[in-house]
Formats: C-alpha cells, sequence, structure tokens
C-alpha cells in the first residue's frame, strides 16, 4: 500500500483554467488555485486494484474528486490500491488524515467500506458500484443501471457487423460486470428481433448466466488474448467490461485490423474515445457512467451538510448513464440505426421497454 499524489501535468488537466483578472496593464496571469472556500473540509478517495489512471471507473469517481477540490476549495486526500490486500490498509489512512466523506470505488471494497463505516460512524463514506442488503446510516451507495445504457450499445454493435458476430466478455463475474453484458445481450436480440437478423453473440449466455472472463481487472495480456479469440471467431464488436484489462482488447483489434479485420471496440464506464485515445481510432461507442458528476455532487452535498444514506442509481432518465456518440464512426452508422436507438432511449424512459438484469440495482 502506499498513498500517492498525481502528477502536476494530470492535476492541471483536470483542474483547468480559472478566468483571467484584468488590470490597468492588462490580462493578469492565469489563476489555477482553488478558492478556499472549505480549507476545514477534506475529501478522500481510495481505488480498486485498477488504480486511478484505468481509463475508467477510478478514473472517472476520481476526476470527480478533483473537480470538487477546484470548484469548492475541498482538501483532499487519496490512496491507490495495488491488490486487494490494500483495501483495509488504505481506508484506516484516511481515518488517519481525517476524511470527512471517503469515497471507495468498486464492488470488491463492499467489505472494507462496510467496517470501516462501522468502526467511524461519526464519518461519512460513500461506495461506487455496490448496494448493501440492509442499508448503513453512514454510507451512500452509488449505483448505475448500466443495462440500460448497454441495451442501446448491444443494439448498435449488432446494426454496424460485417460479420454478424459480436463478443462480450468481464474482468471477473461480479453483478457490476455482468449487467454490462446482460443489457448488451439485450440489445443485440433486440435487433435481430426488428430486423429479421441473427446476429450471434459470444462470450455470455444472458439465460445460463455464464460467458468469458479474464479473472482480474489488471491483466492486459488476458485481455488481448480473449480477444484474439473472438476475433478469430469471427466477431467484429467487441464489449471488454474488464476495467484496465480493456486495453488488452484494445490492442488486439488495432493489430488485428493492421492484419486486414475490420474490428471495432465498445468502451465501458467512460468515454473511451476521450480517456483511452490509444485506441479512439477502432472506438465505435462507449456505455458511460458520470461517477465524476455523482461524486462531486455528493461532495458538495455533504460539505453543506446535507448527507443522506439513500442510494443514488444512475438511468438513462438523470443521465447517471448514457451511450456515448459514435465519434469517428458517426458517418458509418446509419441515420436509420441512430434513430432507432434514440426511439428505444425514449422507450427505456418512459418505462415502455423495461431492461431488466438479475444485477439491476432494486
Amino acid at each position: 500500500m502506499r498513498f500517492v499524489s498525481r502528477k502536476t501535468g494530470m492535476a492541471a488537466a483536470m483542474i483547468g483554467i480559472s478566468a483571467l483578472a484584468l488590470t490597468a496593464c492588462g490580462a493578469a496571469p492565469e489563476e489555477t488555485a482553488p478558492k478556499a472556500e472549505n480549507p476545514d473540509y477534506t475529501g478522500c478517495i481510495v481505488s480498486d486494484s485498477g488504480g486511478f489512471d484505468d481509463q475508467s471507473f477510478n478514473e472517472s469517481s476520481y476526476r470527480g474528486l478533483k473537480n470538487a477540490e477546484k470548484d469548492l476549495g475541498i482538501k483532499m486526500q487519496e490512496a491507490e490500491s495495488k491488490s486487494n490486500a490494500d483495501f483495509a490498509t488504505n481506508l484506516q489512512g484516511m481515518m488517519n488524515n481525517n476524511c470527512d466523506l471517503t469515497v471507495t470505488i468498486g464492488f470488491l471494497l463492499g467489505d472494507a467500506t462496510k467496517k470501516a463505516a462501522e468502526e467511524n460512524p461519526d464519518k461519512h463514506f460513500a461506495i461506487v458500484d455496490f448496494q448493501y442488503d440492509e442499508p448503513i446510516k453512514n454510507i451512500k451507495p452509488m449505483i448505475y443501471d448500466t443495462a440500460q445504457a448497454a441495451y442501446l450499445a448491444g443494439y448498435a454493435a449488432a446494426a454496424s457487423s460485417e460479420t454478424g458476430t459480436v463478443a462480450t466478455f468481464g474482468g471477473i463475474k461480479i453483478p457490476t460486470v455482468t449487467i454490462f453484458m446482460d443489457g448488451f445481450a439485450d440489445g443485440v436480440a433486440k435487433f435481430n428481433e426488428d430486423k429479421g437478423k441473427d446476429v450471434k453473440l459470444l462470450g455470455w449466455d444472458k439465460d445460463k448466466q455464464d460467458g468469458t472472463f479474464t479473472g482480474d481487472f489488471e491483466k492486459q495480456d488476458k485481455g488481448k488474448q480473449v480477444t484474439s479469440n473472438f476475433i478469430a471467431s469471427g466477431a467484429d464488436v467487441i464489449m471488454p467490461v474488464a476495467g484496465p484489462v480493456g486495453k488488452g482488447a484494445g490492442a488486439a483489434v488495432k493489430e488485428a485490423n493492421t492484419g486486414g479485420k475490420d474490428a471495432k471496440l465498445v468502451w465501458v464506464d467512460s468515454d473511451g474515445y476521450l480517456t483511452a485515445p490509444d485506441y479512439k481510432d477502432v472506438m465505435l461507442t462507449s456505455v458511460i457512467k458520470t461517477m465524476d458528476k455523482a461524486v462531486e455532487d455528493l461532495v458538495t452535498a455533504d460539505s453543506k451538510g446535507e448527507f443522506d444514506s439513500t442510494p443514488y442509481i444512475g438511468t438513462l432518465e438523470n443521465e447517471g448513464v448514457a451511450l456515448a456518440p459514435f465519434h469517428d464512426f458517426d458517418s458509418k452508422v446509419s441515420d436509420e440505426t441512430k434513430s432507432e436507438i434514440e426511439a428505444l432511449k425514449a422507450q427505456i424512459i418512459s418505462g415502455e421497454l423495461k431492461v431488466e438484469s438479475p444485477s439491476s440495482p432494486k
């Protein structure tokens, strides 16, 4: 375990540039330091083993706290976990730093967060991607109905496939992973139903709740091998739900395309076109969870004394989840497909179309 400081360049990118102050001599130097509106409030964050630079959900959550640091003038502490064994130690480090609110990231931190909250009842906690069976008064779960947005991604993937085969795989078989795969599978099925097609899905059987997993969120070589196998089996659109392992999938897609294939990637958690730019030229779209906004909103409320433990559930309706733009592939996705996706989105929001997964938030 170690407590880490982010590099100056990344911090500057997160913080941005404040307005110029005008003087009689012209524009003053750009101001980057936050206004210290809440100097006595400390917001803290603990990553899972993917780290804050996973180009996925750890990074998005971290960005939310950095934005709060800038916008609210709070103090910030962070701890990056290198393995699951670091969780308890990192949380204790946050308590030693007198954190007012500690955000933990990921399903795997559920037990450690509960223990820390029970041992520190005067402190507030939030956990991304985990919901307890019984509410805990000082923990706010932040969960996402990603099946809704993944449904749209599955429809888009099936519509964009030239081979008639698409694929998905996960890092670890946990609910926050399989919910993406369930939605993706249903989206592919909806395309087949509406168009009278038979696009095949490799890597996940929703009915059996069984499929392909690499076993972790770290080893990119496993993601590359799994993706290469899918491409060899005919898949030309692949959605990895595996954090940094997705980078291995991106590498496999690019390598295959160099060899004459025309494969594409669907990213998850963040807009991969922006957060994983090494693979943007093969990025069809992404299934987004707007964790950065949710984390900043929570810190804002807590700093005003307005904390509550009611779970936050991100949906298409409240824009907690979304389908990213098609970016470079926009001209290759037909207007008909875009209109159909917008119609499906509207039906999901209205409740006319139910997207269900055994892992959907309750």
